[in-house]
């Protein structure tokens, strides 16, 4: 089954847990590991889902920074989430203020990527390891990192699933930007139950 799907692309299953894999290796061989945050500047797309589910596969925390932000709110979470390694989109690295950690643009990047293995990394994820660092909006004074660890998000989903049942043959629509919590049922609960991810255009 089709497992993402964005712009007449697709993913299914397998070629998106290799292709997720393949960039764990690749932020694993940049330092990133156990603890740390990653930040993901990219639109609405496959490689923003192939971002997230890397991010958790080398055991960091995904931060997710909507392109759309204002550049001193960009300085603003980089520097606060101390991001050493920034995930991107070529075409959105003109996009990127002053930063002096390391920016990964996924897409050309994606030979050298390609040469990573597809095996898991050895590793062991906790229930309480961090998952995402998700910033407030700031309306009352300076935003808050607020974060989640694997396990709330699991529980999360495993209530959804036992109250809505999707099965293969469903469809969700992720079109929630992914600055926002609500985002993260939309992105991992289809895939936790074998049910097709499709990724809404970016601004759609």
């Amino acid at each position: 089954w089709r497992s993402a799907s964005v712009q007449n692309q697709h993913l299914t299953y397998s070629e998106l847990n290799d292709r997720a894999n393949q960039l764990a290796h690749h932020l694993f061989a940049l330092g990133v590991g156990r603890g740390d945050f990653v930040g993901l500047f990219v639109e609405r797309s496959l490689e923003m889902v192939i971002a997230l589910f890397a991010t958790l596969k080398v055991g960091a925390a995904y931060v997710p920074i909507d392109p759309a932000y204002p550049s001193d709110r960009v300085t603003f979470m980089l520097d606060d989430a101390q991001v050493s390694v920034l995930v991107t989109q070529e075409h959105m690295r003109t996009r990127i203020p002053p930063y002096h950690g390391q920016i990964v643009p996924v897409d050309t990047d994606r030979p050298n990527i390609d040469q990573m293995p597809r095996t898991k990394l050895p590793r062991h994820e906790h229930g309480d390891d961090l998952a995402y660092m998700i910033y407030t909006s700031g309306s009352t004074g300076q935003p808050k990192g607020a974060m989640n660890t694997h396990s709330g998000i699991c529980n999360r989903l495993l209530w959804m699933q036992a109250a809505y049942h999707l099965e293969p043959d469903d469809r969700i629509l992720q079109k929630t930007p992914f600055s926002f919590d609500v985002s993260v049922w939309e992105f991992f609960w289809p895939l936790l139950t074998g049910a097709g991810l499709v990724m809404a255009d970016p601004e759609g």
